[in-house]
């Protein structure tokens, strides 16, 4: 009643109108700015919430990896062949490899295991146990000229690939002994030997991420280990560096390309997704290698 009264005596009906209409106005303001704020903060939150979310085809390792700037290591003309060694190739068992292989400067007698079959030209020879052709450095040229380049672009990848700095590697990583952890792409480094035992390791990265593993002293892969590549993680782009010699266990499922200073020896029923580059030997025994 108070209000009444105090509303007459200060206000006429056009005043009175007004004051409604001012009052809706401010209302209907009121109401426009808050809509607009809470479409912006809705649109605002929906892109952060999109921007956390997994992008398709992208890992968490696999974008941590873009960041790191590794490139595949060059080979050269020895990417020409799946296995490459400088003191011969010994096979014995059911060996299957897809692709050339070849050796220098030791002759071609130091393939044993294979009962080559020599062209007709004498520039390579061939064997049912290999997919591809077999090289020496005493065959016809130009294949001592092929070899010799080859057995240099080898070298030479390993040097790089073991001087390689930047980025700055993952030092000493699980005191060398890698087995059933999962590894992001990167470089990493050992002043020690590698061991990776029946528990395997996981290399976990997208399709174009790369692995450097600086090697000091030996790597071992223990029996029936499994080298398992996860999120699209390709075999191509994972480089085991071994300044000592490389074993493969009985039965293992390896992947990567290795690059040893010494040895690469198979043993029973390894398999291999990859390639083998060694400057000494490469021993196997009822194997199959295949590049990626």
């Amino acid at each position: 009643m108070i209000n009444r009264i105090n509303f007459t005596k200060n206000c006429s009906p056009m005043s009175q109108n007004q004051g409604y209409s001012k009052l809706f106005k401010t209302m209907c303001s009121f109401a426009l700015l808050l809509g607009v704020f809470t479409s912006g903060c809705k649109k605002e939150t929906a892109k952060e919430a999109t921007n956390l979310l997994p992008k398709s085809n992208m890992s968490s390792s696999f974008a941590a990896s873009s960041a790191t700037g590794l490139a595949p290591i060059n080979l050269r003309t020895a990417n020409d062949f799946t296995i490459l060694t400088e003191t011969g190739i010994t096979t014995t068992g059911v060996t299957s490899i897809l692709g050339d292989i070849g050796t220098s400067p030791i002759g071609s007698t130091a393939l044993t295991g294979f009962g080559l079959i020599m062209a007709n030209d004498n520039q390579s020879s061939h064997t049912p146990i290999v997919t591809g052709n077999v090289y020496g450095p005493d065959y016809a040229v130009p294949t001592p000229s092929k070899m010799t380049t080859a057995i240099g672009d080898m070298e030479t990848a390993f040097t790089t690939a073991n001087g390689i700095t930047d980025p700055s590697p993952l030092v000493e990583m699980y005191a060398g002994d890698i087995s059933g952890q999962t590894l992001a792409p990167g470089l990493y480094k050992w002043s020690t030997g590698v061991l990776v035992t029946n528990a395997g390791v996981t290399l976990r990265g997208g399709p174009n991420d790369i692995w450097v593993f600086q090697i000091a002293q030996d790597l071992v892969v223990n029996n029936s280990a499994i080298i398992t590549l996860a999120g699209g993680a390709q075999a191509k782009n994972v480089f085991w560096i071994v300044s000592g010699q490389a074993t493969l266990g009985t039965y293992t499922d390896f992947s990567g390309i290795v690059l040893s200073k010494t040895l690469v020896s198979l043993n029973t029923g390894a398999k291999v997704t990859g390639k083998l580059f060694a400057q000494t030997a490469v021993t196997m025994i009822a194997n199959t290698v295949k590049p990626q």
